[in-house]
């Protein structure tokens, strides 16, 4: 389930409406947010199994004019160190000039009849800002196929801080819109920032 918008009222109603903790949920990125207008949002919540539990947590993206807000709360059954089950929730604000990337990924039936405005079945929304970087290496080789030298390592570093997938299927058809909504507003908002001021 996701939901969008670009009201501080309609973010807590999207909270309210996940279902998932709103009290404590809104509580967080409100503080997160503080006075600040906002230009978009989107509210994810997102059921998982595991092993033979079932966990729910919920991701909230605030766009304002000058941050990227995220939050994200989980749920956990009680353990060794709580006699009852207890929450988690946690806020990250990264100033738009941070964002080094949003990529956004489309998974389409039919790409061969495919028609502009047709919905991808599934997106993912991929965003970095630095925080969590992915290191893939591998022996590097040079186009000698009897060559045994050593020629180092080469790979790639990936930032991949934030990864949110939403799917027509498991969260409906106005989730993924809404995802695409979101993606659009902090590409242009991103864009913007790194243009700098009009001269």
């Amino acid at each position: 389930m996701a939901k969008s918008g670009t009201t501080t009222q309609g973010l807590r109603t999207a909270i309210e409406r996940s279902g998932y903790y709103p009290a404590l949920v809104a509580e967080a990125v409100e503080a997160a947010v503080g006075g600040e207008p906002i230009s978009s949002y989107l509210v994810h919540q997102e059921t998982t199994f595991d092993s033979n539990e079932v966990r729910r947590h919920v991701t909230v993206l605030v766009l304002t004019g000058n941050r990227f807000i995220v939050s994200h709360t989980d749920e956990q059954a009680a353990d060794a160190g709580s006699p009852s089950p207890y929450a988690t929730t946690s806020t990250e604000s990264v100033k738009l000039a941070s964002i080094s990337s949003v990529v956004l990924s489309r998974v389409v039936a039919n790409p061969e009849s495919y028609t502009p405005g047709t919905l991808p079945r599934e997106v993912v929304l991929t965003i970095g800002w630095g925080a969590v970087s992915r290191i893939d290496l591998e022996p590097a080789a040079c186009g000698d196929p009897n060559c045994d030298s050593d020629h180092g390592y080469t790979g790639n570093s990936t930032a991949d801080d934030l990864s949110l997938r939403v799917s027509e299927a498991g969260d409906g058809p106005e989730a993924v819109r809404q995802t695409l909504r979101f993606a659009q507003a902090l590409s242009e908002a991103t864009a913007a920032t790194s243009a700098g001021p009009a001269r």
